[in-house]
């Protein structure tokens, strides 16, 4: 069973990542315990508000050799191989180095003292280079090889020398470590240098941040030809919910046209009486409606999947995966045996009321083999934890303390705990389950702590 991740994407935002293999099948289903202070319920925040607004699903090839795609490619010829082979090895690598870049970066930014930052941005800094060279290691002769090689190229380099400069603005500054930002600045330099020499962008698109930064937008697209799949999502209770509205509306209509014809029969002209009667009893068939539509509609759904994600080859189109999900709130008592233990693992004082929301999503790889080079499919599920927070307090804490006679305060910034289990069913039926603590505040995840089954630290 390939080992799940769940790490922290953006601010507010956590990724879970795992790898597929062809003709694959797993299950993943995560478990939100939201302390009831959040204000987080049904009627604030509804399954598909949430899934629409804050989860995100991405699908692409993947290969953790990165570069035997590559080394392919050098095989590849006019005469020798298609060109769509090298255009789709060359995405593969780049759009791989495109991805462990960015989650380095992430997590080297994380790093607020000097001592563990610069040591681990050289670090990224040599790998990166190493990378680099093997891409520029061959160019291929042939011009429309040389043109995928180019928009591969120029995006990357410009990528590097983004990502980097963002490191450096966002990292500490330090005197103690001068040596090793002027080496982040060099390679920053090089590269920049680097698509001057090879006359990547011209002088006009470069004097325009907006026109550089759309072009290396439209490059990235570029790469990701033939290795990100196309998404197609289905609501797959839409025609059910139309046919409980209408039932619906049907036993009250006929309810309603009942009391009217009753009312009718009772008064033998039109008056103001039978006006306002009639009022009322309209009136009261659009609240009752909606509210009797809505309670059956859930009890109706519970248990049922809601979307079906499905994947597609860019290229030729065909049907790689398809993923179903499940998103519904909960009770205690709906938890399988083993999610409600690790649950009940928490210290008595980190117990608190909770909303529970459970996520499912079963993924099926539909094709048995990938094409050449391709070893596995990545699958990344993106949770945006904005809506959870949003109804917290603002503002910070005091904490006070006695100095001698002297009394001092200092600031403390309120944070909030979510506790995640996550369950991953393969298709022989092993499962994996691991629970986690997520603090945060009200702008950003503080730490994401893997959680022992047998105790809990503070």
């Amino acid at each position: 069973m390939n080992n799940i991740k769940l790490t922290q994407d953006e601010n507010l935002s956590i990724k879970v990542s795992y790898q597929l293999l062809p003709s694959d099948h797993q299950r993943l289903d995560l478990y939100f315990s939201l302390p009831n202070e959040m204000g987080i319920s049904p009627k604030t925040l509804t399954e598909e508000h949430y899934f629409h607004s804050s989860i995100q699903s991405h699908s692409a090839y993947y290969s953790d050799q990165l570069h035997l795609p590559l080394v392919r490619s050098r095989f590849i010829s006019q005469k020798k191989g298609q060109q769509s082979d090298y255009r789709l090895n060359l995405n593969l690598f780049s759009y791989q180095i495109r991805i462990a870049l960015d989650t380095d970066i992430k997590q080297t930014i994380k790093l607020k003292e000097s001592e563990d930052f610069y040591p681990q941005a050289i670090v990224l800094a040599e790998q990166i280079k190493s990378l680099l060279k093997k891409l520029r290691r061959y160019t291929p002769p042939d011009q429309k090889l040389r043109s995928f090689f180019e928009n591969a190229d120029n995006y990357l380099s410009w990528q590097v020398e983004q990502s980097f400069l963002k490191l450096l603005s966002r990292g500490p500054k330090s005197s103690d470590f001068t040596t090793e930002r002027n080496f982040l600045i060099a390679l920053c330099r090089r590269e920049n240098e680097y698509r001057q020499e090879n006359q990547y962008n011209s002088q006009v698109t470069l004097e325009d941040p907006n026109r550089i930064t759309n072009k290396m937008r439209l490059l990235e697209r570029l790469i990701e030809y033939g290795v990100v799949f196309q998404k197609e999502v289905k609501n797959l209770n839409s025609n059910l919910k139309r046919v409980v509205r209408g039932t619906v509306t049907a036993i009250i209509m006929t309810f309603v046209m009942m009391l009217v014809l009753n009312a009718r029969a009772n008064f033998t002209e039109v008056t103001i009486a039978l006006v306002g009667m009639l009022g009322v009893i309209y009136g009261l068939r659009e609240i009752f409606k909606e509210d009797i539509t809505r309670v059956i509609w859930r009890s109706i759904q519970k248990g049922l999947p809601k979307w079906k994600n499905i994947y597609s080859n860019s290229v030729n189109k065909s049907r790689v995966a398809s993923q179903t999900i499940w998103l519904e709130y909960i009770r205690n008592k709906d938890l399988p045996k083993q999610v409600d233990k690790l649950f009940q693992t928490r210290r008595q004082q980190n117990k608190q009321a909770a909303q529970l929301l459970h996520f499912r999503s079963d993924t099926k790889v539909n094709v048995k083999s990938f094409l050449p080079g391709y070893d596995e499919i990545q699958q990344r599920i993106y949770f945006n934890l904005t809506p959870f927070i949003r109804f917290l307090k603002k503002g910070e804490g005091r904490l006070y303390s006695l100095d001698g006679s002297k009394i001092t305060k200092q600031a403390v910034e309120r944070r909030y705990q979510i506790n995640v289990v996550l369950m991953q069913t393969d298709k022989q039926y092993q499962q994996e389950i691991q629970r986690f603590k997520i603090t945060l505040n009200r702008s950003n995840i503080i730490n994401i702590e893997a959680m022992k089954t047998d105790n809990e630290a503070l």
